[in-house]
């Protein structure tokens, strides 16, 4: 299984892979789903990676449900299954999400997503697809593949039907990622396209072998890869760096179905913590932020709405008000006044 921790070569690959590209001294903590033992090494080098179990989720999916004691809640349509948890299912108008109720405080992060998207539907006839989401707020149904519109955080989206009529140069199902601080919709008509920050084209529909995505986050840098061709490799698909995202927020994945529908599954979430080694200056330059956003892109500043005003703050301003308006009545009749005493002594 293509996203499974293990001693084959296209693992070892992969991390050396990793390893070249971020062109810097990582150290990852490994520690293996059910294995019961602590850190491992894995390939070449000091390069380990550590499991994150409140952040993760896989069969039999215990501590999956609707109560406060579970690790992850389910809201609207979602089921779990012997297999899987199925968000949608091919079934118009339906909407269905699956949220971590434990906020992740890690620096470095590897999401590794194991879903599955199938249906009846034939081509453009599908629809809408599912979204991976690390955002500051939690189980918020609305418009966004099943999730409230304006979040705050990272949403990572696998579109199935395009909305855009006239976009020829484009193949769905298209994945997407976007950053937003709050201040910006989702563009259903133009499938995303003025807030993304990039995408790639990724046929997962009514596949025979298993599907994966990586959402990976180091030192600010975003990058996302899928296996979805069932050759146990990944294929890069986005890769931004400049992204900052706060700490404390939740990981999601939701879903929704309007006219047309598919089956959205989700087999399993895994969680790895990613330990790098940072300079002082990349010390200084990583600090925590307070609202996402992505380097050389700007986003609109959100505005505090004013607090409502209290009782005495409102009485106080219509008081007030109201003497000013009495004491200028009075200044204008003194004025008034002379102006016509003025007049008369010139008459005469």
């Amino acid at each position: 299984m293509a996203a499974t921790v293990g001693p084959s070569g296209w693992w070892q690959r992969w991390r050396r892979r990793l390893s070249a590209r971020d062109g810097s001294k990582m150290l990852l903590l490994l520690l293996l789903l059910g294995s019961g033992q602590g850190p491992r090494q894995v390939g070449a080098g000091q390069t380990f990676e550590y499991l994150k179990r409140e952040h993760s989720l896989s069969k039999p999916y215990q501590g999956v449900g609707t109560g406060s004691s579970s690790l992850w809640n389910l809201m609207g349509n979602a089921m779990v299954m012997t297999q899987y948890i199925r968000l949608t299912p091919d079934m118009q108008s339906k909407q269905g999400a699956l949220w971590n109720r434990v906020p992740c405080f890690l620096r470095d992060w590897e999401l590794q997503v194991h879903f599955k998207i199938h249906g009846q539907g034939k081509k453009n006839l599908h629809g809408d697809g599912l979204a991976i989401w690390y955002t500051k707020d939690r189980m918020q149904p609305g418009p966004v593949f099943g999730n409230m519109d304006k979040f705050v955080g990272l949403g990572v989206f696998i579109d199935t039907y395009p909305n855009e009529e006239k976009q020829q140069e484009r193949v769905f199902p298209y994945i997407s990622a976007m950053v937003n601080n709050g201040s910006l919709s989702y563009d259903h008509e133009r499938d995303g396209r003025p807030t993304e920050l990039g995408g790639c084209t990724a046929i997962v529909r009514n596949l025979h072998y298993d599907t994966f995505l990586v959402i990976r986050y180091v030192k600010r840098h975003l990058t996302i890869m899928i296996d979805i061709d069932g050759k146990h490799e990944w294929r890069d698909c986005i890769e931004v760096p400049g992204v900052r995202l706060p700490r404390g927020y939740y990981f999601g994945t939701s879903s929704i179905t309007g006219d047309l529908s598919d089956n959205h599954d989700v087999i399993s979430l895994k969680l790895f913590e990613l330990t790098v080694e940072r300079n002082p200056e990349e010390e200084k330059l990583h600090r925590d932020v307070f609202l996402p956003s992505v380097d050389n892109m700007k986003l609109p500043e959100m505005t505090a709405p004013l607090p409502p005003l209290s009782g005495l703050a409102l009485f106080l301003i219509v008081f007030f008000s109201l003497v000013f308006s009495v004491f200028a009545i009075v200044i204008g009749i003194i004025l008034y006044n002379k102006w016509q005493e003025q007049s008369r002594k010139r008459f005469y």
